[in-house]
């Protein structure tokens, strides 16, 4: 339960698909948005969500297609909803994703709001070889924490992964998304 005066802070996790690596000539084909409320413990309640795909003007490069597994048909004739997308991140006080750099390059193209919020990387603002992983994949990084999504490579089943995965409480007693937002959790609360 919230104190007096204690701000509600909501975050957002984002994943996307693509139709391969470049966000200049690339294009998303699958969005997926959680939004959630947290705590100053690092504690959450998802609050709301929206996942969807896309049809591109490009098409989609074979190996993107190996590891997400979206076909042309798959996504014919789809498209994402731009009111419900831009909807949430306005709710979101920062957008979370596992190697933020890239959904970043491909999320503010279609939704520039986007680039105005602050971003986390769960990949790279965590310490997890200092942590004794030997490297920061998500899908090892799952496996290591016995997290096992119904699918790899897609974006409900990353964002619900990776969402996962940062309320893991570690051995010291705080979780990675704790870990992470330290310093915005202890910034976001109004004085008594």
């Amino acid at each position: 339960m919230k104190s007096r005066g204690e701000k509600q802070i909501f975050g957002a996790v984002v994943d996307v698909e693509t139709t391969g690596f470049s966000p200049i000539r690339d294009e998303i084909i699958e969005l997926c948005i959680i939004l959630f409320s947290i705590d100053k413990s690092g504690s959450h309640v998802i609050e709301d969500e929206y996942v969807g795909l896309r049809e591109p003007s490009c098409g989609i490069h074979p190996a993107a297609q190996r590891v997400n597994g979206i076909s042309p048909a798959d996504v014919r004739g789809k498209d994402l909803d731009d009111t419900r997308v831009l909807e949430l991140i306005e709710r979101a006080d920062f957008i979370i994703a596992h190697n933020a750099p890239f959904d970043h390059s491909f999320i503010t193209r279609l939704f520039p709001a986007a680039g105005r919020k602050q971003w986390y990387c769960s990949m790279a603002g965590i310490d997890w070889r200092g942590k004794g992983y030997p490297n920061r994949r998500l899908q090892d990084l799952l496996l290591f924490h016995g997290i096992m999504p119904a699918r790899a490579h897609r974006a409900n089943d990353d964002v619900r992964a990776t969402l996962d995965l940062l309320s893991y409480r570690q051995t010291c007693g705080t979780t990675y998304l704790f870990e992470l937002l330290a310093g915005l959790l202890n910034s976001k609360t109004e004085g008594a």
